[in-house]
């Protein structure tokens, strides 16, 4: 229950209220002298004194700018009401009375035995209701005032109005209006204000807008709430280019002086407030943006750069929070990257937060923007914030990224260049950058750069793995530097570097380059002895070196012992050896391994195809082309 209380003070009358401590306010008395003031409607209004609550309550930053000050608006309404008493009233037992009153006749029963009471306690009590959640007795409470001759007047219906809008029972905002008309009762900017609030409650953004637009037509002069209720409607529009558009029309009238006439506020103090809000309207409305799961990242950039036009700026922290927004790697990364920018050159006094650093270098690794990455770490190490552990470990994640790449595609000159760039941000490579570039250089037949990126390794205290081997071996093979191969491969086994599949098939290149037989059959022996099985990309690495070098017959002998090992041919194996049978002027068994292919069901290119063909033409081999089939459309299988 909403606890009230009204008591006598040497000045006025505290209305004191539980909201007060649910909001976390620091509260005080301030008494000040105000003169006769006149309203828009004719009647005037006499005090001698003034009570104002100053409190500073714990709600959302993008609220306050409007609830406090809507808030303040009734309470200087209600202030505006009081009528001194030396008598005292205990608000909060009589709220608590009527918490349950439904009908005017359920309020008469409690008060019609208090004789009049002071304005106000109607208004708190009205308020208090509101914030309670409880509508029903407030409107009970104002119909039974309609009985008395005074009747409800503007401060009770703005009270009424305020308490539909803490209440959401915005279902009786068009009756208290009518209400309103019926009494003869004109509103005043407190009453739009409230309306504006409510509209934008229920989402009906359309009509706040429209009773901006009421109210100058009236002739009232909109207060900085109004303003501010108009700037929430487009927050909650996600309209952040209109709320700009208000805002800088609003300030271009301010600088006609067509709103500092109005002397009720301090305008240049209202207009930083203004500023303040439009901005963290700005901030919020991309910060929803960048959490949908559609692209908005032209609507993000092109609304910073229409702050930047209308001279709002947001802070460094809300750049920040903007950038941890920006989770998606498909197109956050331009975003981060802008504010990044933005960051470094407009606090360069106030160092960015490593953290939001070591954030942008996880996004641009995720974007495969990895020069973008290392362009961040780099900052950190010459503008600071010092590096940190999580820093480096990305750093490093994103360089095994780019070396994977290279060695997959045989970039070596890139590997190469990636390792220096490793080694001049103090980035030591390991193991696997070592042999990533190894690996390019060896797909790429760059022997030499093979060699030296392998003494490197060594120099710079890594010991090389099977794979740094595999590599050099394979890069060696590939430039036909067979004794250098079996030193390397001498020294392997001597260091206690077991030989995997792919090394043991490098080396079964380079005996069969060399002819060496007899040791490719011990080499063989002693795969099967430690466990390694040959596979068919073993078999298919023989039988290629032997169809380069002209030797069909031996290619066909290991043919035959792969098919004993039980080992399937693919389709390079039958694709080489076809080849090679059918330029050592043997078209029929060709022709015949063709056949056999294609009853195992591999689907082989146009070339052996027509090495078939033309071997038969050459050698008038008897063929019948027509078993082989239509000649495959492409080159490449598939």
């Amino acid at each position: 229950m909403q606890a009230l209380s009204v008591w006598p003070l040497k000045f006025g009358l505290l209305v004191g209220s539980r909201l007060e401590s649910e909001l976390d306010c620091s509260c005080f008395v301030v008494s000040r002298k105000i003169r006769k003031r006149h309203c828009n409607f004719g009647s005037s209004i006499s005090h001698t004194s003034k009570v104002l609550f100053l409190c500073e309550p714990k709600r959302s930053l993008l609220r306050s700018s409007v609830g406090v000050g809507w808030a303040t608006e009734q309470r200087e309404e209600e202030e505006a009401s009081r009528d001194k008493t030396n008598s005292r009233v205990n608000v909060r037992e009589l709220a608590y009375s009527l918490r349950a009153a439904k009908t005017a006749d359920d309020v008469d029963v409690v008060l019609k035995e208090k004789g009049e009471l002071p304005l106000q306690v109607y208004c708190a009590m009205i308020r208090g209701f509101g914030k309670d959640k409880r509508l029903t007795p407030a409107m009970a409470v104002v119909d039974w005032l309609k009985r008395k001759k005074s009747g409800p007047n503007l401060f009770i219906y703005n009270s009424l109005l305020g308490a539909v809008k803490e209440s959401n029972g915005f279902g009786e905002t068009e009756k208290i209006l009518s209400d309103m008309e019926e009494e003869g009762i004109a509103p005043n900017i407190v009453t739009y204000n409230t309306l504006m609030a409510i509209y934008v409650e229920q989402g009906e953004f359309r009509k706040a807008l429209e009773v901006l637009d009421l109210i100058e037509e009236k002739g009232f002069a909109p207060s900085p709430v109004t303003y501010s209720t108009a700037l929430l409607v487009y927050r909650r529009m996600e309209d952040g280019m209109g709320a700009l558009e208000f805002f800088s029309e609003l300030r271009e009238r301010y600088s006609k002086r067509e709103i500092a006439n109005y002397a009720e506020h301090d305008w240049e103090y209202e207009f930083i407030k203004l500023e303040n809000f439009v901005g963290r309207i700005c901030y919020q409305v991309m910060r929803r943006w960048l959490v949908r799961d559609e692209n908005l990242t032209t609507k993000v950039l092109k609304l910073l750069n229409e702050m930047d036009n209308a001279g709002v700026k947001p802070s460094k922290e809300e750049h920040e929070r903007l950038i941890w927004a920006c989770t998606r790697g498909d197109h956050h990364h331009l975003v981060g990257k802008e504010l990044y920018k933005r960051v470094r050159e407009r606090f360069p006094d106030d160092e960015i937060s490593l953290s939001v650093c070591n954030h942008l270098i996880w996004l641009m690794g995720k974007a495969k923007r990895w020069w973008a990455a290392l362009e961040i770490y780099e900052d950190l190490l010459e503008e600071g914030p010092e590096p940190n552990n999580l820093s480096y470990e990305l750093v490093v994640s994103h360089f095994s990224i780019l070396l994977g790449a290279a060695s997959k595609r045989g970039i070596w000159r890139w590997g190469v260049k990636l390792l220096s760039k490793m080694e001049d941000k103090g980035i030591k490579p390991q193991s696997r950058h070592w042999n990533a570039v190894l690996v390019a250089c060896s797909k790429a037949s760059e022997t030499a750069a093979a060699i030296q990126i392998f003494k490197a390794m060594v120099e710079n205290g890594e010991k090389p793995t099977v794979v740094s081997y595999g590599a050099l071996l394979s890069a060696l093979e590939k430039g036909k530097l067979y004794d250098e191969a079996f030193k390397v491969w001498n020294h392997m086994i001597k260091v206690g570097i077991e030989p995997n599949l792919h090394a043991y098939t490098i080396m079964a290149s380079v005996l069969t380059g060399q002819g060496k037989f007899n040791l490719l059959d011990t080499l063989f022996k002693e795969m099967v002895s430690k466990g390694v099985e040959p596979s068919v990309v073993t078999y298919n690495a023989v039988i290629s070196v032997c169809a380069r070098n002209g030797l069909s017959g031996e290619a066909y002998e290991w043919f035959g012992r792969m098919r004993g090992e039980k080992v399937e041919a693919n389709e390079i194996t039958y694709e080489v050896l076809i080849e090679a049978l059918a330029d050592d002027g043997k078209p029929r068994l060709a022709y015949e391994l063709h056949l056999k292919a294609q009853g195992e069901g591999l689907k082989l290119s146009a070339k052996p195809y027509d090495a078939v063909v033309r071997a038969a033409e050459s050698y008038g081999a008897s063929i019948d082309v027509n078993l082989l089939g239509p000649r495959p459309d492409k080159e490449k299988r598939g």
